[in-house]
């Protein structure tokens, strides 16, 4: 471990580094940190941090940057991650509450993360193998027509047409969606085929054929969207950036669903509201670049997951603290929701 006066030198250089994008000097560090000690002792702390691999030099100047290793030591001894400013809450507690659903929850979500840290904003949907179910609505279209409407606890919403092999009547259609809710009303989606396996037999005979068209249309929307799905923006903000492995690689990855619900899986923590930051080459799926995540839900139910992808030479303070307040404020609406 560093003693005090060593790291105090590290989180100056990576300071600065991130600030100007420039090698950082021993002279430029004594001028702008109040360090207490001469620039000669800031050059030895500067070669003993190059020794143990905390810094290097990029090139035949004096300067030095942060590795990935001081990257991490940084974070790991960040005294205070930077919290927002009361304005800064207000405004995402404003925009967010405007959503109508959940579609529109995740769409300004990863639009107010993106303009929050300048970085490329990644959004986790829900998934229905995590969701219950709140409510089944049918909504009779025509004699031998109903629209099937799932709606469960996350604020996901999903429709679907059914054509219907007889002429059913509304009142019959009501009691069917009674039933379907008295058997569904808060069990979890993945529970939903084993509830639902013998409720036809629990029907007159004559509801038996429409019920189980309604039901096999219902499962199959289940296993459409077993699938999660990931949103992303900010991508323009990557155009400033400098990645170690290429800014070809790192659109690539934003293309890929596969690559994206990869890198937000290996920030997965035991505990679903922990910030987790994953720095360069502990990215195993793309090296050279930085992810800071967590998870958001309702309660202690861990839903999904968001963040921000960018460079390793990242506002670290500043990006924590903002994917740890959206992901708050996300939380508190679908709970409320």
């Amino acid at each position: 471990m560093l003693d005090d006066r060593k790291l105090a030198v590290l989180r100056a250089i990576v300071e600065d580094y991130v600030s100007t994008n420039e090698p950082v000097g021993s002279k430029a560090l004594a001028e702008r940190h109040n360090l207490k000690v001469s620039p000669a002792t800031v050059r030895n702390d500067m070669a003993a941090l190059e020794e143990d691999g905390y810094i290097t030099q990029p090139h035949t100047s004096a300067g030095r940057v942060p590795t990935d290793k001081g990257y991490r030591l940084f974070v790991d001894r960040l005294s205070q991650i930077k919290p927002l400013s009361g304005a800064e809450r207000r405004a995402i507690e404003t925009f967010l509450a405007g959503a109508v659903d959940l579609d529109d929850v995740v769409t300004r979500t990863v639009r107010l993360l993106a303009q929050l840290t300048r970085q490329v904003a990644v959004v986790q949907y829900p998934t229905l193998t995590r969701s219950t179910v709140r409510h089944v609505e049918l909504v009779p279209l025509s004699d031998r027509r109903v629209m099937l409407v799932l709606i469960t606890n996350t604020g996901r919403v999903e429709q679907r047409v059914v054509e219907l092999p007889e002429v059913i009547e509304d009142l019959r259609i009501a009691h069917l969606r009674a039933v379907l809710n008295a058997c569904l009303d808060g069990c979890g989606l993945a529970t939903v085929p084993e509830l639902l396996a013998d409720l036809p037999e629990r029907l007159p005979a004559e509801d038996r054929p429409v019920a189980a068209t309604i039901l096999s249309v219902l499962l199959e929307t289940l296993v459409e969207r077993h699938d999660e799905k990931i949103v992303f923006a900010g991508a323009a903000n990557l155009a400033g950036a400098d990645f170690a492995t290429g800014l070809r690689d790192v659109l690539e990855a934003l293309e890929e669903q596969v690559v994206l619900m990869r890198l937000l899986g290996e920030t997965s923590s035991d505990i679903p509201t922990a910030l987790t930051v994953r720095i360069g080459s502990e990215n195993p799926y793309l090296h050279g670049t930085s992810i800071v995540a967590t998870g958001y839900g309702s309660g202690d139910n861990q839903l999904a997951r968001l963040g921000v992808l960018g460079p390793t030479r990242m506002d670290y303070p500043v990006t924590m603290g903002a994917v740890r307040a959206v992901a708050r404020y996300v939380s508190q609406i679908l709970a409320a929701s």
